[in-house]
């Protein structure tokens, strides 16, 4: 009984059971109207015939006169059929057909009447070769020109069996409708029943703490199969973006160890007896120094949350891209001169997107600042930076390429993750978060960010739709 009840409860078999009382409705309304229309459809057939005979009757009196109806009225009542006929005189006595006895109303007054009738001996009525002795009948009394009474009818015993065997089958085909309909109803229920608690399974071990588990994919490619897709796309991204928590805390951590040690070392040594005003001064300054470094550390960190939480409404704006790429370069152009880089710029202008100008402008700015640092060749020759903006097949590529000694191709995706910093930059400031964040706002605008070779060098690649 829990078990029912709890089945009930649920969606699908309230639906399921809605759909087999409309349609177990819908069904009997259809088989009671057919059965309704076969049972009117026999009556006016039956009329129909009844008016026929008394027309053909009545114009061979009109032809052919009294005695030629009598014979052919004689020979139709004798044969086999559901037939009624009676041929009376002024008074109603019977003359000819297979019925003798009338009620008086009828031969009273012409008209359409149904009654009980005895069957004349010795004339056949059946259809199994025995004259039947009795029937109900429905008939048309008529009233011909010389004043004879002519009825003519048909028995409705066998269209009463008939709507009998109509009204049986109707009750059968109603009970069979209602089991098939429960049967298809429950298959239904079962399936989609079964699916669902898939699904809640696989959830409950998720939320148990095994990020690994899927939905199950079937192959017949229905709306389960769509939603189970959809689930586990989602899946993989919580279960990426918690991997990448995990690593970000570790990295931070990590990274943020060492100069929070400096920082409470300077303190202390300042704070150490005997110690100059000089000295007090320059941990002060350094205390400064490696706070903003914390700072900066963090607001990169916030910036790339942001990004990756995706841009709130209204965020996105038609954008001068060329402007802002350019003014980028130009900003950059006097900090790479100072650093003896030759700064190059090709800027296709008259480009727009929507997107975000601030992010945009700190990717750039991140990506110049890497170029900077790396430009310079390992052979001690002249750096060289190129920035790039152009337009090909409706995407927008916003290149910044250097002659440094360049990333192995291995770390090229690598570089991209928080904190990630290759060997060769150690003794370089800064906090491995530079290169995601341009990769976080490149995919904020529906694009892609990729390292590639330059030859010599990196070219960082930002790809954005039109």
């Amino acid at each position: 009984m829990n078990r029912f009840v709890q089945l009930w409860r649920t969606s699908t078999v309230r639906l399921t059971a809605t759909f087999i009382l409309i349609f177990s409705i819908f069904a009997i309304l259809l088989l009671a109207f057919i059965g309704w229309q076969s049972s009117l459809q026999l009556q006016r057939q039956q009329a129909n015939d009844i008016d026929g005979e008394v027309r053909v009757l009545q114009r061979i009196v009109a032809n052919q006169g009294i005695r030629a109806m009598a014979f052919a009225l004689d020979r139709i009542s004798r044969s086999p059929g559901p037939g009624v006929y009676y041929l009376g005189d002024a008074t109603g006595q019977y003359l000819i057909g297979n019925v003798t006895d009338v009620p008086p109303e009828v031969l009273i007054e012409p008209g359409i009447y149904s009654f009980d009738y005895e069957r004349a001996n010795g004339l056949p009525m059946g259809t199994d070769g025995r004259p039947p002795r009795s029937g109900y009948a429905v008939v048309r009394s008529v009233e011909l020109p010389n004043g004879m009474r002519l009825v003519v009818g048909r028995d409705v015993v066998e269209r009463r069996g008939f709507s009998a065997i109509i009204v049986q089958s109707f009750f059968v085909g109603a009970i069979g409708i209602i089991l098939f309909s429960l049967v298809a109803g429950g298959v239904t229920a079962r399936r989609v029943l079964k699916r669902i608690d898939t699904i809640r399974d696989t959830s409950t071990k998720i939320m148990s703490g095994n990020l690994s588990e899927r939905v199950p994919v079937t192959r017949r490619n229905d709306e389960f199969d769509g939603l189970a897709t959809n689930l586990n796309a989602m899946l993989d991204r919580i279960e990426q973006l918690l991997q990448g928590l995990k690593e970000v805390t570790d990295n931070v951590a990590h990274d943020l160890k060492t100069p929070l040690t400096r920082l409470r070392n300077q303190a202390e040594s300042a704070l150490r007896d005997g110690a100059s005003d000089e000295a007090r001064r320059e941990a002060l300054e350094t205390t400064i120094a490696e706070s903003d470094r914390l700072i900066r550390t963090f607001n990169a960190l916030l910036m790339i949350a942001r990004a990756e939480a995706g841009a709130p409404s209204g965020a996105l704006t038609d954008v001068d891209i060329s402007a802002v790429v350019a003014d980028m370069a130009e900003l950059y152009g006097p900090v790479a001169e100072d650093e003896g880089i030759t700064l190059e710029t090709h800027v296709e202008p008259g480009v727009h997107l929507r997107a975000n100008r601030e992010l945009i402008g700190q990717a750039m700015v991140n990506l110049l600042e890497n170029a900077v640092k790396y430009a310079s060749p390992p052979d001690g020759s002249g750096g060289r930076i190129t920035v790039g903006l152009r337009r090909i097949d409706g995407r927008v590529l916003v290149e910044v390429g250097d002659n440094g000694p360049g990333i192995p191709e291995p770390d090229r995706k690598r570089v991209l993750d928080r904190f990630v910093r290759l060997e060769a930059s150690r003794s370089e400031p800064g906090s491995g978060l530079g290169l995601s964040l341009v990769d976080a706002v490149t995919r904020l605008h529906g694009g892609s960010f990729r390292i590639e070779d330059n030859a010599p060098g990196v070219r960082a690649v930002i790809d954005l739709p039109v």
